[in-house]
């Protein structure tokens, strides 16, 4: 339970660090936090506690990989916000996303099997 809300926590700190650097002159920052590897650290934690380095060394390339379908997902806001609402610009980039994410899932299950 007290890990559940140490997790919680730091999510809420993130959420709270992008609201005040948007505000601020500095605001492209806030595109900065999402990237600071809270999950992940949590995550390599988890996987280097329970599992082998080897295994560590798989969900490292994996989360390289994963910048894949996130670099998809910035390029379309890049691309759309200007062309767009806001809210069909999220919505389109959240599609790339998953559709990037789902094709990475699949070709990496191929490869790996």
């Amino acid at each position: 339970m007290l890990a559940l809300l140490f997790k919680s926590t730091l999510g809420a700190a993130a959420v709270m660090l992008i609201a005040v650097l948007s505000r601020t002159s500095n605001f492209f920052i806030a595109g900065l936090v999402p990237l600071f590897p809270t999950f992940a650290l949590i995550a390599h934690y988890i996987v280097g506690s329970e599992r082998s380095a080897a295994d560590l060394q798989v969900t490292a390339l994996f989360g390289l990989c994963s910048l894949l379908p996130y670099g998809a997902y910035l390029l379309a806001v890049y691309l759309l916000c200007t062309r767009m609402s806001l809210t069909a610009t999220l919505l389109l980039a959240t599609l790339a996303w998953l559709i990037c994410a789902a094709i990475l899932l699949m070709v990496w299950t191929h490869l790996r099997s």
